[in-house]
């Protein structure tokens, strides 16, 4: 798994938080991931963070989802639950305290899930990492795209978005993205029809075309003193190339 940027694992009372956590089962790894790499966003989806036991209280009012014999919950049971994660597109992964169960609570569907994983008794770094993939490809019925990779949250994160001028006559943005990443070697590529990232360690973070937008262009970096220097030489050769500052 590449890392976009150095890991922040937890702080000794998180870590201890946790500990004092025992009623409550989380999914095999997920302890161990927190630990090491800590809060953060899995492959540009899943917001993985430390367990928090107010944000879906509101919900239990709401009237969002279903409930009838075959939920796995009440919708009072909805403000019992423990988040450990959200998507972008707004859905929550939870756990249960009373009844142990993983639960996927969707945005854009009225039926709460119950999430059986097939158990293998390894706690490894990155077993985690494959519930993920696994609760991803149930959600969406085919596997994520791309390399895997993980964003760790940060506070001194960085960035800028730019535009490709349309009259600059030199190149469109997949053709820019191909010379950028031909003249500044990526230590990651990642490209699909809708975007192109180059990700670079020294820059703490990396560059996304927007093939979607077709003219955007980001770069996200660390807000430090190597970083910076690479910044500083991205951004020169992208103003140089016919991008403007948004």
């Amino acid at each position: 798994m590449y890392l976009v940027s150095r890991p922040k694992p937890l702080s000794e009372s998180q870590s201890q938080e946790l500990a004092n956590e025992g009623a409550i089962s989380f999914p095999p790894g997920y302890l161990v991931f927190l630990r090491r790499f800590g809060e953060g966003t899995y492959r540009g989806w899943m917001n993985v963070h430390f367990p928090d036991s107010e944000v879906l209280k509101p919900f239990a009012g709401y009237g969002l989802w279903e409930h009838d014999a075959d939920s796995p919950i009440t919708e009072e049971q909805i403000g019992e639950c423990v988040a450990i994660g959200t998507t972008t597109d707004g859905d929550f992964l939870a756990v249960h305290p009373g009844t142990f169960a993983l639960l996927w609570l969707p945005r854009h569907d009225d039926r709460i899930q119950a999430i059986s994983l097939q158990a293998n008794g390894r706690e490894e770094d990155e077993s985690y990492a494959k519930i993920m993939d696994e609760i991803y490809l149930r959600t969406y019925g085919s596997s994520q795209e791309g390399a895997v990779y993980y964003e760790p949250s940060s506070d001194s994160r960085g960035h800028l978005f730019l535009h490709l001028s349309p009259e600059n006559g030199q190149h469109t943005l997949p053709e820019l993205a191909g010379v950028c990443r031909a003249e500044f070697r990526p230590d990651l590529s990642m490209e699909t029809e809708y975007a192109c990232h180059l990700f670079y360690r020294q820059l703490g973070g990396y560059i996304r075309f927007n093939y979607a937008y077709g003219r955007e262009v980001a770069i996200f970096y660390e807000q430090d003193a190597d970083a910076g220097k690479a910044f500083a030489q991205l951004e020169q050769w992208l103003l140089s190339n016919g991008c403007k500052i948004i």
